[in-house]
């Protein structure tokens, strides 16, 4: 704790800004490597269960799969289930609408993530301009005399302690952006895929329109489930 400290206090204010930035880019990495975990599933093996409760025309029962599975693929296949009765062009439509829905949720923050790898080096920069300019003031406040070795150690040693430390911070930040994308763009492929596969085993199968009806009305997450039950148990 001495050591940050004193890191703190020979780097100058910007050094703060720059451990302040690392505090929230450690954040970000961290909520989002727990979100994608959670989103990640086995989609083939969803998938197949999808197509089973769908054989016995069990609609409420794959909806009621798809609000109870985490991550964007369930509920793009959710969307892609209840406009089962519609022709391929507007399946398409609903799963290009509901991917669209999707990207947002795990883009999340990934731009302030990036923000932050672009701004500590630029951070750095500042404190090496702030403690060079502090190394020639005090040469000018010494008139013609010579100036201190610590005095300018001081100041040279802040600019050189501001850079290090936003490359620290920007270094991992850029390479923890580049993974979180490519966990973005694997997710997405996994929608693209699922609804794909989807949409052709909709058009070889055909679904119950008013159990279609009844379950457009409902939410996602809402009372499919119960009407899965319910309808399990009237059997």
């Amino acid at each position: 704790m001495s050591f940050f400290r004193e890191l703190m206090d020979n780097g100058g204010p910007v050094m703060w800004f720059i451990a302040a930035c690392s505090v929230a880019a450690f954040y970000i990495v961290i909520e989002r490597l727990l979100s994608y975990h959670r989103a990640q599933i086995d989609v083939p093996e969803f998938l197949q269960g999808l197509f089973n409760v769908l054989r016995k025309d069990n609609v409420a029962e794959a909806v009621s799969l798809c609000d109870e599975t985490p991550g964007p693929v369930a509920r793009v296949l959710r969307a892609t289930i209840l406009r089962a009765d519609r022709d391929e062009a507007a399946l398409r439509n609903a799963v290009e609408e509901a991917c669209l829905s999707e990207l947002p949720r795990l883009e999340r923050r990934l731009k302030a993530l990036a923000t932050i790898a672009h701004i500590t080096p630029l951070l750095g920069l500042l404190g090496t301009v702030l403690g060079m300019i502090g190394a020639f003031q005090a040469m000018q406040g010494a008139g013609g005399a010579f100036v201190s070795t610590g005095v300018l150690a001081g100041n040279i040693r802040q600019a050189l302690l501001t850079t290090a430390g936003g490359l620290t911070v920007a270094i991992p930040c850029y390479t923890a952006y580049n993974y979180l994308v490519s966990r973005v763009e694997s997710l997405t492929l996994d929608m693209q895929k699922a609804a794909n596969e989807m949409i052709f085993f909709l058009s070889q199968h055909t679904v119950s329109p008013d159990a279609l009806r009844r379950l457009r009305a409902i939410p996602a997450g809402g009372e499919a489930s119960e009407q899965a039950d319910g309808g399990a148990e009237t059997e």
